[in-house]
């Protein structure tokens, strides 16, 4: 076999590659549950890396309430569901590769966590940066799908205020 056969042979194979991956995560966006969530970012722009925003989602987590303890910092391993429109991270003793950290003892009476893992949102060359200001009461919201396995994959974002709901045109 010549070696230009099999040099097409191998980029065959590796288009094929990319397009299943391309096709396996369109089938995702498609058919598993989508869901806004609140987020904050971090690092949002390293000229090492490239232009893109580091997400922390943030989840609810009724099970939080119940733990008790020494005041220390424990991790817990979670499961990701959408219900109500809502992400929920449901305690399990699997290792899912998602997890959360929790204070025990802390005197916050809220049932929401930041997930552990972080999420990156690249943005076009030419896009504004959008950075909520917390004296204006912005939030930043990102809306993502939860695949079977794996963290939840960023889809867009938008900018929730006083004066409503504003999803950001990036392009």
């Amino acid at each position: 076999m010549k070696v230009i056969y099999r040099s097409g042979a191998v980029a065959l194979l590796h288009i094929l590659i990319i397009l299943s991956l391309g096709g396996k995560l369109l089938m995702d966006r498609a058919s598993r549950p989508r869901v806004w969530v609140r987020t904050v970012t971090v690092d949002p722009d390293l000229p090492i890396r490239g232009r893109y925003l580091t997400l922390r989602l943030q989840a609810r987590a009724p099970w939080i309430g119940r733990v008790h303890g020494k005041d220390t910092y424990d991790t817990y391993n979670v499961q990701l569901m959408a219900e109500n429109g809502e992400l929920i991270a449901s305690k399990t003793d699997s290792d899912t590769g998602i997890s959360v950290g929790v204070w025990k003892n802390h005197n916050e009476s809220s049932e929401y966590v930041n997930l552990d893992q972080t999420l990156a949102f690249f943005l076009p060359e030419h896009a504004d940066v959008p950075t909520p200001r917390a004296r204006n009461g912005e939030e930043l919201w990102a809306e993502v799908t939860l695949p079977r396995k794996g963290p939840p994959r960023p889809i867009q974002l938008a900018i929730k205020n006083s004066s409503g709901w504003h999803p950001l045109n990036l392009r």
